[in-house]
Formats: structure tokens, C-alpha cells, sequence
């Protein structure tokens, strides 16, 4: 498995953790808009992260030949 590929795992497996401990409701206060639009704001930057990866990935291996 690339490096890539492990890195997004992780990004994503933290981010379900800290979901879970975040949930909203347990201290009271529900405001599950704001805790979903933070979801996938965070989903939308690890997935551009990925993407700007294999994108410098491809052009340094295009540099190397």
C-alpha cells in the first residue's frame, strides 16, 4: 500500500474517533448542523489532501524520467 493511501487512513480513521468523542448531545447541547457541516468540511480537505498528493507524486515521478 503507498504512503498515500496509508496517510488517508489515518486522516480518516482520526476523524471518526474524534466524531465519536465530539458527538453533540452529551453535554446537553444539540447542534448537529454545525457538527455535520464540520464533518465534511474536514472529509472535503483530507480528500484535496490525497488528490494534491498524487498530483506532486506523478509530476516528481514525470521529473525523475
Amino acid at each position: 500500500m503507498k504512503k498515500i493511501n496509508i496517510l488517508t487512513i489515518v486522516l480518516l480513521a482520526y476523524l471518526l474517533i474524534m466524531s465519536i468523542v465530539g458527538w453533540p448531545g452529551r453535554n446537553g447541547r444539540l447542534d448537529y448542523p454545525q457538527y455535520f457541516i464540520a464533518i465534511g468540511v474536514s472529509v472535503v480537505i483530507i480528500l484535496l489532501l490525497r488528490y494534491l498528493r498524487i498530483r506532486i507524486f506523478k509530476m516528481r515521478n514525470k521529473k525523475e524520467q
